[in-house]
């Protein structure tokens, strides 16, 4: 008795004797009942959101419309037809060529442990698929691989991809979701901007057509090179989508932001991108903006 509140005792009653029943009412059983994992808080409104409702939304809050991040695979099966999603140059891997290494954990450690935790070999998808009908060639970039950061082969698999979209003629889709460039590979990945935007300047001559997609986040020099290098640029909601973070910026320029910098409805507003589209309606808008460039 002499360890519990006052104002605990009796469940809050403190006009009656403490009975240890008070402490078992419908609240805390209820948390009981509840299996883990069945319930999640969303980051945008606050609500408790039944998992399997959000999941069947495409990852989308039924509440406030917040988008959640999501993996390289789960995009490929919300944007492409059922079992149409030809992946290629899987045979190009990581390297270690800096023989990087901090905290005690050498680069080819870290990336062997991305690698068992997505199921990939880095931190792109790229093959061909059909959206409603429509070939294409489609890059996935993935935030849960080192958070999509930029490396020696992200870039080459994209710049083969980009290569084999010219060469078929094919509508070229990519979904960019990036931190960055990846410092443990240091200017080798830097190397990848100039690489993949000559890529897409060669596929541009050839009257191919690009459509970029922004995710959240899509920064640093993945913005800076092919994100936003296409005909047509769509953006999730509320996506962030810069170069620098807002910190340096801010105390760069010494300056306070503008309310929602950097986020796609600022750049909308600027004219950055050219629409922002909800999840649901990516596959629509892809194969709309297909058929309206004829492609």
């Amino acid at each position: 008795m002499a360890d519990i509140p006052d104002d605990m005792l009796n469940g809050g009653n403190v006009e009656g004797p403490y009975r240890p029943d008070a402490f078992e009412g419908p609240a805390m059983r209820g948390k009981k009942d509840i299996p883990d994992g069945l319930w999640m808080r969303c980051s945008g409104c606050e609500n408790m959101l039944y998992r399997k409702q959000v999941a069947e939304n495409m990852e989308v809050c039924p509440k406030c419309q917040h988008h959640f991040r999501v993996g390289g695979r789960q995009r490929v099966d919300q944007l492409a037809d059922p079992e149409s999603f030809a992946e290629m140059f899987t045979d190009i891997v990581p390297a270690d060529p800096l023989a990087f290494e901090w905290l005690g954990q050498t680069y080819e450690q870290r990336i062997t442990k991305e690698q068992e935790k997505t199921g990939n070999s880095e931190a792109v998808l790229t093959g061909t698929a059909y959206i409603k009908g429509r070939r294409i060639a489609m890059g996935i970039m993935d935030g849960d691989f080192l958070m999509g950061s930029m490396g020696s082969v992200l870039g080459e698999r994209l710049t083969l991809l980009i290569e084999h979209a010219t060469e078929g003629a094919l509508p070229l889709v990519i979904v960019c979701m990036s931190g960055g460039a990846r410092m443990h590979e240091g200017a080798l990945s830097l190397m990848q901007m100039g690489k993949t935007s000559a890529a897409l300047a060669r596929l541009d001559d050839a009257g191919g057509l690009y459509i970029s997609i922004l995710a959240d986040p899509t920064t640093g020099g993945t913005t800076a090179s092919f994100a936003m290098l296409a005909d047509i640029i769509l953006a999730e909601p509320g996506a962030l989508i810069g170069f620098a973070g807002q910190r340096v910026i801010s105390n760069t320029i010494r300056a306070e932001l503008p309310n929602g910098f950097q986020r796609a409805e600022f750049l909308l507003e600027h004219g950055f991108i050219d629409h922002i589209v909800p999840r649901p309606d990516l596959r629509s808008e892809i194969a709309r903006v297909i058929d309206l460039c004829g492609r």
